[in-house]
C-alpha cells in the first residue's frame, strides 16, 4: 500500500486532515490530541503526531524532539485537565497482542480516577 493511500484509510491521519470528527483538546504544529471513543478513565487522550508514523517501534519514531513534543503535550493535557496532581498514566501500545489497533503512533494519556496495577 502507498504511503498516500495508508494516510487515506488511517483515521488518525484523517483526524490529523479534519475529515473525521473528533473531540480535540490540544493541537499544535506537530501533534492532536482527542479524546478516546472509548475511555477507560474519566480523562482518556490520544496524542499523536499530525505526520503518519506506523508506531513507536518505527524507525522514524526515533525522532527524540517528535517523541518530546508527544510527551509535553500529554503532560500539559494532564494539568489541564487536574489529572496532574493525583496522578496519570501514559501508555504507549506496541503491536496488536499489547492492544495496538488502530497503527498510527499515538500515546494514551489516563487519569481521572486510581487506575489499578498491574494493567491489562
Amino acid at each position: 500500500m502507498s504511503e498516500a493511500e495508508t494516510e487515506r484509510r488511517c483515521p488518525f491521519c484523517r483526524i490529523v486532515a479534519g475529515t473525521l470528527p473528533s473531540e480535540q483538546v490540544y493541537s499544535d504544529e506537530t501533534v492532536v490530541a482527542f479524546r478516546d471513543l472509548n475511555p477507560q478513565a474519566p480523562l482518556h487522550v490520544l496524542v499523536i503526531p499530525r505526520r503518519h508514523i506506523r508506531g513507536i517501534n518505527a524507525p522514524e519514531a526515533e525522532d527524540g524532539a517528535l517523541l518530546a513534543a508527544i510527551v509535553r503535550a500529554a503532560n500539559q493535557i494532564a494539568r489541564e485537565h487536574s489529572a496532574a496532581e493525583s496522578g496519570y498514566r501514559l501508555v504507549w501500545n506496541v503491536g496488536p497482542d499489547a492492544g495496538q489497533s488502530v497503527f498510527h503512533l499515538h500515546l494514551h494519556v489516563l487519569g481521572g480516577r486510581r487506575l489499578g496495577w498491574p494493567p491489562g
